[in-house]
């Protein structure tokens, strides 16, 4: 293994597996935070009783939504007005905006809430905010950025390019890019192995995903699930390339949990046998994906049907959907600041 290949993987699997330990909360205690895009709000679920506790308005078109791993901030990207809202999570209540470049898209933040990135969807670049300042730093070009993520570390940030099929790597401490990898098509979510060493994407006009070599920088498999209806069905918030909008490793990393804009469900596939093993019925138009740090739950935004699926992973069932706003997308769990599990 070369010297650039190990510590590209050391520094993402350490990261990831120290931010997931160091904010595993009790299940009791869980939040879901989920932005409804054609709304101008945040839907707060509990997670123990499976209702809806409140919301928090913020502006209309919110688009991303990412959350500390102490969950006592809230990131959200408000569209129409161009704005990163800070929100304090125990009261609610906004406590910065950042004006960014463009219209801002999915978001996220280091584990130590110092940067934030927010991909500029119609200004070909990404803004990276810095929070403390409550300002923009540095804006690094990309074509057509979409999702930000980040695995666990202060340093570096993943942001997806749809316009090259690539995924770029952000060194904070330079503030420029330090790797690029390939996506093997338009990229829509990914998710990134604990170790490190492999990225799951999604991408336009496959109903599935890429497996990519994160180290080697290669795309290594294209896995397409069977569809039940492999016709597209009209959905009104999603492009008509788009077959799945939402991936995500459950916290073993033994599964990969993939939305289906056609069949209008989940389908689970295990990474070492590397086959579906498994699919469980959603709302209509099932969009972003986030398990419980625990992995017992998972909750599932159906755009269409304005509402969210919550799954339990064992037993591989529909425990309920709950109303939530309009067109709901971005989803984030959290824990919840002592005394604010209440209306």
């Amino acid at each position: 293994m070369s010297k650039v290949r190990l510590c590209l993987a050391v520094w993402i699997g350490f990261t990831v597996m120290l931010a997931w330990t160091e904010s595993k909360p009790a299940a009791e205690n869980l939040l879901l935070y989920v932005g409804n895009s054609r709304g101008d709000d945040i839907s707060i679920v509990d997670l123990n009783s499976f209702k809806v506790i409140g919301d928090i308005k913020l502006g209309e078109r919110i688009h991303g939504v990412t959350v500390q791993p102490d969950g006592k901030r809230l990131f959200v990207t408000v569209e129409s007005d161009h704005t990163l809202r800070i929100i304090d999570t125990a009261t609610r209540q906004v406590i910065g905006s950042v004006k960014v470049s463009g219209r801002p898209n999915q978001v996220a933040v280091t584990p130590d809430g110092k940067y934030v990135a927010v991909p500029i969807r119609d200004g070909d670049k990404v803004d990276i905010v810095d929070v403390g300042k409550q300002a923009v730093v540095k804006s690094l070009p990309i074509k057509e950025p979409h999702n930000a993520l980040n695995t666990g570390s202060n340093r570096y940030m993943f942001v997806s390019s749809m316009g090259s099929h690539e995924i770029k790597v952000i060194d904070l401490e330079k503030m420029d890019y330090s790797a690029v990898i390939p996506a093997g098509g338009r990229p829509r979510p990914y998710a990134v192995s604990a170790d490190g060493n492999t990225m799951f994407v999604a991408v336009a006009e496959l109903h599935g995903f890429n497996v990519v070599d994160v180290p080697e920088k290669k795309v290594i498999e294209r896995v397409e699930i069977p569809a039940e209806h492999p016709t597209p069905h009209p959905l009104q918030y999603e492009t008509a390339d788009t077959r799945t909008h939402g991936l995500a490793l459950t916290p073993d990393g033994s599964e990969l949990w993939v939305s289906s804009l056609l069949d209008d469900c989940v389908y689970i596939y295990d990474v070492k046998a590397k086959k579906i093993v498994g699919k469980v019925a959603t709302g209509t138009g099932p969009n972003w994906l986030a398990f419980t740090p625990d992995g017992r739950f998972l909750s599932v935004s159906n755009a269409d049907s304005d509402d969210v699926s919550v799954i339990d992973v064992k037993s591989r069932r529909e425990l309920t959907r709950i109303k939530v706003g309009k067109v709901p997308k971005r989803l984030t769990v959290a824990v919840a600041p002592p005394g604010n599990m209440q209306n």
